[in-house]
């Protein structure tokens, strides 16, 4: 136990990757529930995140994970436009072993506590009626189903975030905002893969798809005969797809490293997928081969923004103007990529903590006057 609260503290106190404002670690021994609360930031408002589901190795491993999420969430929410700061939760075991209505009712209750510092939504291992019942504790759920007055399912615009960022990324690198005769390989085509690639092909491009469920392969080749989709046998052969323009990470994490890297034939990396540099050196082997990345965090934002609607009275259209917005952020950050010399997840960071910083000087300047 000295050995993990050794490590979370150096995290949080000394770390440059700390910073963050508030850890709560919750225990509800009756239902078997354990949790860890992570807020990073509210500087712009209450911490939007979800809540992870996972059967951690460790409860090290469980608080460094709540810990790196709720970071990046700051990020993400900053860049989106929001008015909300980064949080994350993760609740410790196995969803398909101890979750019950029992324990997301008593996780709701911990949720309440916090008094709005923290709202949370869906993520890894919980879903729309997961945050259902957490609903019924606490006012702080989004990610509801509508039938409770939410929004549902946010895939369709993560997915349409997504294809914002390729419309950015061709108007930045070949001069004009359209897929059109364009090959994208979309690897991993479930919630919002499927969506994804609908865009595409409206937008005239061809598309070149993987998953390692043959089913959801099979329905879109189904869906579109003729030619305009086709698909490869796994994520190792779509990398190495002769004429890629784009490749669309839509599954797992890590998915651009060092073995990755070097073969792919893409010049651009846009793609839903979340935490997809396996490690920090990535961007930098990106932008030496030229290739130009989309940040993960920005283009897939489009979610976020559809939860965190939710908290003034859902509306899609309202959400989807939001979402259309990721154009403009994404050219925004290669702009300042190009400006700065670094590569662009570098300059989305930047431009996030500078929003960030400029609304800290702003609460402290109110306080003084």
């Amino acid at each position: 136990m000295t050995e993990m609260t050794d490590g979370v503290l150096h995290t949080l106190f000394r770390s440059e990757q700390g910073g963050h404002e508030q850890v709560v670690l919750c225990q509800d021994r009756a239902t078997g529930l354990k949790a860890v609360i992570a807020i990073h930031s509210t500087a712009l408002g209450p911490a939007l995140g979800g809540t992870r589901f996972h059967a951690y190795a460790s409860d090290e491993e469980a608080v460094r994970d709540a810990l790196n999420l709720s970071r990046g969430m700051s990020y993400k929410n900053a860049l989106a436009g929001l008015d909300l700061g980064g949080g994350k939760a993760v609740i410790i075991g196995d969803p398909s072993v101890i979750k019950t209505e029992e324990l997301l009712l008593a996780y709701g209750r911990f949720v309440e506590s916090l008094g709005g510092r923290y709202v949370t939504a869906c993520d890894v291992g919980t879903y729309v009626a997961d945050m259902d019942v957490v609903a019924r504790e606490t006012r702080w759920a989004t990610g509801r189903s509508p039938e409770n007055g939410g929004a549902g399912d946010s895939s369709v615009l993560t997915a349409f975030g997504v294809f914002q960022g390729m419309r950015a990324s061709a108007q930045h690198l070949w001069g004009d905002p359209t897929l059109r005769g364009r090959k994208v390989g979309v690897a991993g085509v479930g919630k919002v893969g499927r969506h994804l690639v609908e865009h595409l092909l409206e937008d005239g491009a061809e598309v070149v798809i993987t998953d390692v469920r043959e089913e959801s392969v099979r329905e879109i080749l189904d869906k579109h005969p003729g030619g305009k989709v086709s698909a490869v046998a796994d994520t190792e052969a779509l990398i190495r797809t002769e004429g890629l323009d784009i490749y669309a990470p839509c599954a797992l994490g890590g998915a651009l490293n060092d073995a990755s890297v070097p073969v792919l034939t893409a010049s651009v990396v846009c793609g839903a997928a979340n935490n997809q540099l396996a490690h920090p050196g990535v961007e930098k082997d990106l932008a030496d081969r030229g290739i130009l990345y989309a940040p993960d965090y920005v283009v897939n934002a489009g979610g976020v923004i559809q939860v965190a609607d939710e908290l003034h009275g859902f509306d899609f259209d309202r959400c989807k103007a939001k979402a259309s917005k990721i154009f403009d952020t994404t050219l925004a950050i290669f702009a300042r990529a190009k400006e700065d010399g670094i590569p662009p997840a570098a300059a989305a960071d930047r431009i996030a903590e500078q929003r960030m910083a400029d609304a800290l000087a702003a609460r402290a300047a109110a306080r003084k006057a």
